[in-house]
């Protein structure tokens, strides 16, 4: 009706990619069909039980109906900085370096918030998880891009990334103010070492910019590989966050319990912007929260395990099947290269023809930015016979090519 009114914020924002793939994989089932669905990084397992009792008993005291604290409870901050000291060696403050977050999606986009600027500039590789850019985006800022490399072993390519973020630092106006990392990396799990971070680290104070990294899925590492936290390295805590999620490792996805830890100064923005748009979380998930990280974590090698175990039948199921997959080294995702039959394609038509001829449904890699073309993301939420069939289906549908 107010066509002189516009949302110039929305417009900034492009059609969302993953929307055409959603609609087909809904209207086929509604018509009753079934879809093997890898498209979603969304962990089918259950929450495990003794996290579950916990939130059941929590909820039936009476004082923990109220409101919370926006910032998180204190003992949920003191077991977040206990889980960085026994997995990572770190010492971090629980009131001034630990933020609760409602998960860590949203507490990246309030952090950016808090910390961003109209005009200023962030660096975020791509591909990359959609949003790491358009936080930003949504903020008013801008969004400086150059290409994710890698070897054969899902590593990051080192000389690449940093001659290019050299290039991009240099060729930027204004000069960005932040730079985005995440590792293992969501959508294609590569992974890194502790002298990335000192890198990273050593060229942060150089060049004047604060990190940004995101570990979401640093408990999901196989054979042998650890992930790293950028705190390990000296002097990180003056440059840089990290934010977690206990959606993965855990299985608490709907539960959207996460952090951002680090430096004072921006955990600091991000704890006062905080309190003015939440109450927190429901006291009782915080509770819960706690169990989870000061408890036995079995469960997280448990869910570890099955993780891995759906990989690698998938990885060899889809080989027998025509497609030449690699196995990733973290993370609950395959990257993936289209099959060379299908290349002309493309990931988001060939995605389609996917879903809708084998019914197997898995994330265009288009979706996560410009380099993602020519990919498409498995996510391994679906169990072992289910990934079986899936190889069946997509036998059949290879043979056209």
């Amino acid at each position: 009706m107010f066509d002189e009114i516009t949302f110039d914020k929305i417009k900034r924002l492009p059609k969302y990619v993953f929307a055409a793939i959603n609609e087909i994989k809904l209207a086929m089932r509604q018509n009753g069909e079934d879809v093997i669905d890898f498209s979603m990084g969304n962990p089918d397992g259950p929450t495990p039980q003794h996290i579950v009792n916990k939130l059941c008993e929590a909820a039936q005291k009476p004082k923990n109906h109220g409101y919370s604290v926006s910032r998180g409870i204190f003992k949920l901050r003191v077991a977040i900085c206990d889980w960085y000291k026994r997995k990572y060696g770190v010492d971090l403050d629980p009131n001034t370096q630990a933020c609760v977050t409602m998960g860590s999606k949203e507490g990246y986009v309030h952090l950016v918030q808090a910390i961003t600027n109209p005009g200023d500039t962030a660096i975020v590789p791509d591909p990359a998880y959609p949003i790491h850019y358009y936080a930003f985006i949504l903020s008013g800022a801008n969004v400086a891009r150059f290409p994710l490399e890698w070897n054969e072993k899902s590593e990051l390519c080192y000389e690449a990334f940093f001659d290019n973020l050299t290039r991009v630092l240099r060729e930027s106006i204004p000069k960005p103010k932040f730079v985005v990392v995440n590792f293992p990396h969501n959508p294609t799990a590569v992974i890194v070492y502790k002298d990335f971070y000192e890198r990273l680290v050593a060229m942060a104070r150089q060049e004047r910019f604060y990190i940004i990294s995101d570990i979401a899925y640093a408990d999901l590492s196989f054979d042998g590989y650890k992930t790293p936290s950028i705190f390990e390295v000296k002097g990180a805590i003056d440059v840089a966050v990290e934010t977690y999620t206990l959606s993965k490792s855990y299985n608490m996805a709907g539960w959207r319990v996460g952090f951002v830890v680090g430096n004072d100064k921006i955990v600091d923005a991000l704890q006062k912007i905080k309190s003015w748009l939440d109450y927190g979380i429901y006291t009782p998930m915080q509770v819960a929260a706690t169990i989870a990280l000061n408890s036995s974590q079995q469960c997280v090698k448990d869910i570890t395990n099955t993780y891995k175990k759906r990989m690698d039948i998938l990885v060899q199921t889809f080989c027998d099947a025509g497609w030449e997959i690699q196995a990733s080294r973290a993370s609950m995702f395959v990257w993936a290269a289209l099959p060379k039959q299908c290349e002309h394609l493309g990931s988001m038509e060939f995605s389609k023809r996917l879903l809708q001829e084998a019914k197997i449904a898995v994330s265009p890699g288009i979706g996560f930015g410009e380099k993602g073309e020519g990919y498409v993301r498995i996510a391994l939420i679906e169990n072992e016979k289910r990934i079986r069939q899936a190889a069946k289906n997509l036998k059949a549908f290879l043979k056209q090519f």
